[in-house]
């Protein structure tokens, strides 16, 4: 019998599916989903149109204080808007991924964002939940925790298509090693780590398919008390 109030973590590196995965979950559960990622792309892009260089924390910081990001709830998945504006169709870019990885090595910005994905997970009750530090700092006492994880050369082949699907011109050995330098950053930034989260299942998706995944999670959830 599942829980009446869970809070569902999916942790992971770049290119694992937690996204797609925590958005169909949520879907198959009838909760609504978080997508933190989003968030990071969000001041990201923010920080693009301003212009400011990625490296100066003051700058990213200057540009977060005085980003509004919120979610249109009434859409599914929900929308995510920047000041007001829709901008998920700007996210997905390979711009938007390469700005997240500085903002969110940023701590007022981790502090910021993760202040926030606490109200939410506090006003939504019922959540699904995907970043780096969903399981391990956001919501440590979340019901049920994932990891995800997978070889990094299977990570930048799946981020090789949703790019080219985008239109974009793909260089595979830059992804990959992209990948691999994003890896040791977010393992080794001081707040918010990437790790795996205490408690954490860890799920290998090298060798298996989205739908593999999602029925994994989703047997779990509906079995937990």
């Amino acid at each position: 019998m599942m829980a009446e109030v869970m809070i569902i973590t999916i942790d992971g590196p770049a290119g694992t599916g937690k996204s797609s995965v925590a958005r169909e979950v949520a879907g198959r559960l009838g909760f609504d989903f978080l997508d933190t990622g989003a968030m990071y792309r969000a001041v990201g892009l923010a920080a693009l149109r301003r212009g400011v260089d990625l490296s100066n924390a003051r700058e990213l910081s200057f540009v977060a204080r005085h980003a509004r990001i919120t979610f249109d709830w009434s859409q599914s998945p929900p929308a995510i808007l920047l000041n007001g504006e829709h901008v998920g169709h700007q996210l997905r870019g390979g711009e938007a991924t390469r700005a997240a990885s500085f903002v969110a090595t940023v701590p007022f910005i981790r502090e910021q964002l993760v202040e926030q994905q606490r109200q939410i997970g506090a006003e939504r009750k019922n959540l699904v939940t995907e970043g780096r530090d969903q399981g391990s700092v956001v919501f440590p006492a979340a019901k049920l925790k994932f990891y995800l994880d997978a070889a990094p050369a299977e990570r930048a082949r799946r981020r090789a298509a949703q790019l080219r699907a985008r239109g974009e011109i793909v260089d595979m050995q830059a992804l990959l090693n992209e990948i691999v330098t994003r890896d040791a950053r977010d393992k080794g930034r001081a707040v918010g780590a990437l790790s795996v989260p205490s408690g954490a299942e860890v799920v290998d998706t090298t060798n298996l398919t989205e739908a593999e995944v999602i029925d994994l999670i989703v047997a779990k959830a509906k079995t937990t008390k």
